[in-house]
């Protein structure tokens, strides 16, 4: 039986994909956030948002995931753009600029990043509407 080599995985993906694959300081479930989502991809994977701060600026963000590493990348991701930032800026998160800053997402896996920024994009919704979003 081959075995494979355990440093396949940090050989083949880079660094800031690692950092956010491999992250959990910001996957929580916030009581009472101030926008909210919950979405789930064609692929079963299911993300749920936090945001917490008023309709101009994002103060704190948060995020679950039942799903895959590359989701949980995604996810992180958008995290990172978006902390701190006006809400004006954070609808300019696209997948593309996670499938990016990511480097070494899989092809096949750039669904995720689509999965990760249309949660995210929902609990934006929320907290400027006031509507919760589930999807």
């Amino acid at each position: 039986m081959e075995q494979k080599d355990n440093n396949d995985f940090f050989q083949t993906h880079s660094l800031n994909y690692i950092e956010m694959a491999l992250s959990t300081d910001r996957m929580e479930h916030i009581n009472h956030p101030d926008g909210y989502s919950k979405k789930k991809g064609e692929c079963g994977d299911t993300v749920e948002f936090f945001l917490t701060g008023n309709k101009e600026r994002i103060e704190s963000v948060a995020f679950m995931v039942q799903g895959c590493m590359n989701t949980v990348a995604c996810s992180n991701t958008v995290v990172h753009f978006s902390m701190g930032k006006s809400v004006g800026k954070a609808w300019d998160i696209t997948p593309e600029q996670v499938i990016d800053f990511l480097e070494t997402l899989p092809a096949g896996h750039h669904h995720c990043a689509e999965l990760a920024v249309g949660a995210f994009y929902l609990a934006l919704a929320d907290m400027t509407s006031g509507k919760p979003c589930y999807y």
